[in-house]
């Protein structure tokens, strides 16, 4: 690894301390942690959110003492910004945004910002699914081994507010396609691209190859001094690195061929070697983490530990002790003899087909939500194979009933959490598992996906 990071931002700190007006719009966790960082260094700040603001995050901007509107962007107080920061919620569409973009005035995300006053190495994790638990994993790994590493991204605290407060000598980021478009001088260290499936088409005119295209920007600004991590058995990711030439040391993993530098899966064993003679292997029983797509998790988790020179023993030791994240494949309780999980965190098709790929049981599956353009037919195998009853959580479950109408018995419409926690029991039996995996967002009968999550465990608890 190179040890001298460049500075990664044509606007270094000595030239933009205290020397501008930064207004971020979006008052939640990424957009309050730059609020802090930006006051820190001296600018004039500014925040705006169309929404409402919580009574958490109000009260952080009161502390700061930074200047702040609620369910409004008035235009005076935005238009005249040196630099914005948006929240990766907020789309290029956003009336606000384009009349930004109108005025030439640059508009970046929080990980931008804050990386321009860290001299901390990153490691970037992006992909459609898995971003989450392969971050978590790797942070628990380089944690266990003793570096000072902190979490950030599209998990757990602002990368800025942390960039102000802390002293990290690495940062482990989620990083989410809407992040990567604000991104520009931004570089990280090591990069990660898990796959890339269908998600989020409605921001990217529904272009699987311009949302690839974002994936992608995971790789820009790298070296050859740099890391890039990708999975050889994922065609989309293969078609989008064909497009763009990375310049950085590439590893890859595959659970079908051996690879020469990277991971590979051989008799359920783990291979990992990014240097000649220093091997690493591990039984796949042994992992924490169990199912197909929890592998090519773990192995990429292992190639970052090697990149990185950890000693195998932590390696192991990590791999086996990590507890995944709450609101993906989460075990509820067991109530006469019937597993409840909760995959609240499947916002996509693909993340549902990787919950039923790793069901051994007959499943009742809660699936349903705010529909993102999803395309079932990737699920019907699965479906037919592994599901009984599908109970539907959401105000519109028409195209679910289109997609599965012949493929399983039984279709319930519900509208509460609690209405169909109670169905799905009484269409499960002993031995069975009920399955919340919505394939879909949540916004229409709840706040989030954790609020959803909640919810389905609150009801479970009750039966």
């Amino acid at each position: 690894m190179n040890s001298n990071l460049n500075n990664t931002s044509s606007n270094p700190e000595s030239a933009m301390a205290g020397q501008g007006r930064v207004v971020i719009l979006g008052a939640g966790e990424s957009g309050v942690g730059a609020a802090k960082l930006a006051m820190q260094k001296g600018f004039d700040v500014f925040v705006s959110d169309y929404g409402i603001i919580t009574d958490k995050y109000k009260a952080a901007l009161e502390k700061l003492n930074v200047p702040f509107e609620s369910e409004k962007h008035t235009e005076e107080l935005i238009l005249n910004a040196s630099e914005v920061i948006k929240s990766p919620g907020i789309p290029e569409t956003a009336p606000i945004v384009k009349k930004l973009k109108a005025k030439g005035i640059s508009v970046i995300s929080e990980i931008e910002f804050a990386k321009r006053y860290s001299n901390a190495k990153t490691i970037c994790i992006t992909g459609s699914n898995g971003k989450s638990t392969t971050s978590l994993l790797t942070y628990h790994i380089l944690k266990s081994a003793g570096l000072n590493v902190g979490l950030a991204g599209n998990i757990g605290n602002s990368f800025a507010a942390q960039v102000a407060d802390e002293n990290y000598d690495w940062y482990v980021l989620e990083i989410s396609s809407f992040m990567l478009d604000d991104m520009f001088q931004f570089r990280a260290d090591v990069a990660v691209l898990l796959n890339i499936t269908p998600d989020h088409l409605d921001r990217y005119d529904y272009k699987l190859e311009n949302y690839a295209a974002s994936k992608m920007r995971i790789t820009q600004n790298q070296t050859h001094n740099d890391v890039f991590i990708y999975c050889a058995d994922d065609e989309e990711s293969l078609k989008a690195i064909g497009n763009s030439n990375p310049q950085a040391k590439t590893y890859t993993f595959s659970i079908f061929n051996t690879v020469e530098a990277g991971a590979y899966l051989q008799d359920n064993t783990i291979h990992i070697l990014t240097e000649p003679n220093n091997e690493f292997t591990m039984s796949i029983s042994e992992l924490a983490l169990q199912g197909k797509h929890n592998i090519y998790n773990s192995m990429a988790s292992g190639i970052i530990a090697k990149v990185l020179e950890l000693r195998n023993e932590t390696i192991r030791e990590s791999m086996g002790s990590f507890k995944n994240i709450e609101h993906r494949l989460e075990h509820v309780a067991k109530i006469s003899g019937i597993d409840f999980i909760n995959d609240s965190k499947a916002t996509n098709v693909n993340s549902t087909w990787y919950a039923l790929e790793s069901m051994t049981t007959d499943v009742v599956l809660i699936m349903g939500g705010v529909d993102k353009g999803n395309d079932y037919n990737m699920l019907k195998d699965l479906v037919k194979s592994k599901v009984k009853a599908i109970v539907c959580l959401g105000k519109d479950n028409k195209r679910i009933h289109d997609a599965f109408e012949d493929d399983v018995e039984v279709i319930v419409n519900t509208f509460s959490a609690e209405e169909a926690t109670q169905i799905a029991f009484h269409l499960a039996k002993r031995g069975d598992a009920v399955l919340l995996s919505p394939a879909c967002a949540s916004f229409d009968l709840f706040k989030n996906y954790e609020d959803r999550g909640n919810q389905f465990k609150a009801a479970v608890k009750e039966l």
